[in-house]
């Protein structure tokens, strides 16, 4: 019966994370009278927006050699901002403001392709790269930034609780879905796959792989721009450095969710136990009392502790 268990949790990584969730929020309720209900509605909302961008991160991991985008924070910055400055608050121009948002996600992760792919640099250099040009980009948005406000419409997705049920949790849920359907059901997720456990044999078998790695980087550029669009409506406007935790946030969510980070294969119902285990590890800390610097330490030893009891299955 325990290697039945055992091999079941193998084939389904995201019951490890699951596990972590349930105990962790147990753990909490028993130290603490504040953790509620209430509590952890806003655990998931956090946990939603984390998880949006952290399923496009998880895209480019899977397409393995070591990819990670490194542009998300700032693919987020720049698309609050923008958000702010073309919607001004009014319904009328958020159709403006998302088609703004999409095409600046979009452009960022086909250029990030495109240094990759045609130009061999290696994507953490590459995305970093791109991720200090938006960087500058967002300081002189910010400069000329005149309009303020946020739409109605984008307000209730962020921070409607309908029947007290976060707006955000079902966004995410759905998304969750429909990005594991995808990939379970569709050619690309076949040929994700294939690309990442060994680019030379995926293209050998006729697969694209230069093509479903650019797909998989335009994927989270348009995941990481929709995740500040929201983000800024859930805080009201945009400031500087808004994206900054979700660098190191996004790996940790994939990696705790159990996409082998050596890349070919992706859990994206792991990424969701992934980003809400990470959220409620923060909150502990907060519980705690612990400094914002000595947060980020634990994240940081998390991560690498789960990468070194994954063994050589998460890197080769």
């Amino acid at each position: 019966m325990p290697r039945d268990l055992l091999r079941l949790a193998r084939r389904h990584r995201w019951i490890w994370p699951a596990l972590g969730v349930l105990l962790l929020w147990l753990v909490l309720s028993a130290l603490t009278q504040r953790i509620s209900l209430h509590a952890l509605s806003g655990v998931v909302t956090s946990a939603a927006f984390l998880l949006i961008a952290a399923l496009g991160q998880m895209i480019v991991v899977t397409t393995g050699r070591g990819n990670i985008d490194l542009s998300i924070p700032s693919v987020m910055t720049l698309s609050a901002f923008a958000t702010v400055t073309l919607s001004g608050g009014r319904d009328a121009d958020l159709p403006l403001a998302l088609a703004a948002v999409a095409a600046l996600g979009l452009a960022t992760g086909l250029v990030n392709a495109a240094l990759v792919v045609i130009l061999r640099i290696p994507a953490i250099i590459a995305t970093l790269a791109t991720g200090y040009m938006l960087a500058t980009m967002t300081l002189l948005v910010n400069r000329q930034i005149k309009a303020s406000g946020t739409a109605e419409t984008l307000a209730w997705l962020a921070t409607g609780r309908p029947g007290g049920i976060p707006v955000m949790a079902l966004v995410a849920s759905l998304l969750t879905a429909a990005l594991s359907l995808a990939l379970a059901r569709l050619a690309y997720g076949r040929h994700l796959s294939a690309v990442g456990q060994s680019w030379p044999a995926a293209q050998l078998a006729g697969i694209a792989a230069g093509r479903t790695t650019a797909i998989a980087f335009a994927a989270s550029g348009l995941l990481a721009s929709l995740a500040g669009m929201l983000l800024s409506a859930y805080s009201g406007g945009a400031f500087l450095e808004m994206g900054s935790p979700y660098l190191l946030q996004t790996v940790g969510a994939v990696v705790l969710g159990g996409t082998l980070i050596a890349g070919g294969s992706a859990t994206p119902v792991g990424t969701l136990f992934g980003a809400l285990l990470l959220v409620l590890i923060i909150v502990t800390m907060q519980v705690a009392g612990l400094p914002l610097g000595a947060q980020d330490i634990v994240q940081g030893v998390v991560i690498i502790l789960v990468l070194a009891l994954a063994g050589p299955g998460q890197v080769r």
